[in-house]
């Protein structure tokens, strides 16, 4: 094909085909990033627990427990959890208290008491749930470790932590969650997706000790 001044097109206009075709292979470089997020495939997500198959509450250090013995008002306390995991109470003194549930204390309690009481009725209340929390950091606009005094799951937890802030990459959100062997599980969260039903089942619950991620 020739132009109206009788050279060449390609000639026209020094280095055009260069730059041409750069460009197709910028829009085709372009065109596979779009793809790559757009398939991008989340962490299987864990199976969500029954209300049959959710553990007692464990009592953990730092929590704080209320005592009380019916008609014993002298030995009725409210007392943390030390970091060695023991309470102290009256008459008893010293008492492991941390991995048990509030049941199972009641039942040591009970027993350590019926030594100097007669049938004692003893009730365990814990008042602060310290030991439960969860870890929220980067693109979130109040980054910080929050008690995990109920059931949260990722976005309830985001909103707790003041929501995304402007730099949030949202679509890659992670729950890192410590396993009981010392390792390591990573759970993705892409909210985008998850809004618009493409991810149903990735917004889990939160366990205690995990640690959101929002990259930035």
């Amino acid at each position: 094909m020739k132009a109206a001044s009788g050279r060449p097109a390609d000639r026209l206009i020094p280095g055009v085909q260069g730059r041409s075709a750069s460009r197709a292979a910028a829009l085709v470089l372009l065109a596979v990033l779009a793809l790559g997020c757009g398939t991008r495939q989340l962490s299987v997500p864990p199976p969500v627990p029954n209300s049959m198959e959710r553990e007692s509450y464990a009592i953990g250090v730092t929590d704080v427990l209320r005592i009380t013995v019916w008609r014993n008002k002298d030995l009725n306390v409210q007392v943390p959890v030390r970091p060695d995991g023991k309470i102290s109470v009256p008459l008893l003194d010293d008492v492991q208290a941390e991995g048990l549930s509030p049941t199972d204390l009641k039942e040591v309690l009970t027993r350590e008491y019926a030594e100097f009481i007669t049938a004692p009725n003893v009730t365990v209340v814990v008042m602060e749930l310290n030991s439960r929390f969860v870890s929220i950091i980067g693109g979130v606009n109040r980054e910080g470790r929050y008690s995990l005094s109920r059931n949260l799951r990722v976005l309830e937890a985001i909103a707790v932590a003041g929501g995304f802030n402007t730099f949030a990459d949202k679509d890659n959100v992670r729950v890192v969650r410590r396993q009981g062997d010392g390792s390591e599980t990573e759970y993705r969260f892409d909210y985008d997706a998850y809004i618009k039903g493409r991810a149903p089942g990735t917004n889990i619950e939160l366990l205690s000790g995990d640690t959101v991620i929002v990259p930035e």
